[in-house]
């Protein structure tokens, strides 16, 4: 159900012991990890897909959508200047950053020329959909 994540055991004493280190290690996995996507559902309805990203925090023309072939990818930018704005503030701690975010999708049994997206509430939906799928008749193959 749920996994286990093993964790490297260091022996420090115990003076030294400090609680948070494990979750800051973590946090600074996940950060600088080079994570470049982004969560995705995606829903089969029988005559298209629904796919779903949560894209909180960006405008719509910060979200780019291309097709290159049979590969669909979804790529979202912040920008610097955006943050640049608040540099004067006396933070104590900052964590949101700017950069860009992308996802590629394999989208060869797809129409492609139909596909429909639309932003709403920091949730971009795309409905793709499916091909009609070839009925090939069974066919058995004789040894020689």
């Amino acid at each position: 159900m749920f996994e286990l994540t093993p964790f490297e055991r260091k022996h420090h004493r115990l003076a030294s012991y400090n609680p948070f280190q494990e979750l800051e290690e973590i946090e600074r996995n996940f950060f600088q990890g080079g994570w470049s996507g982004f969560q995705t559902d995606i829903q089969d309805t029988g005559n298209a897909y629904v796919l779903e990203t949560d894209l909180p925090g960006f405008q719509k023309e910060d979200i780019q959508i291309d097709l290159d072939d049979s590969y669909l990818t979804i790529r979202a930018e912040r920008h610097a200047d955006m943050e640049q704005k608040h540099d004067k503030g006396n933070y104590v701690r900052r964590e949101r950053s700017y950069g860009a975010y992308q996802r590629s999708f394999d989208i060869s049994g797809v129409k492609a020329d139909e596909i429909s997206a639309e932003y709403k509430n920091g949730v971009l939906k795309l409905i793709m959909p499916k091909k009609e799928q070839e009925s090939r008749p069974s066919k058995r193959i004789d040894i020689k």
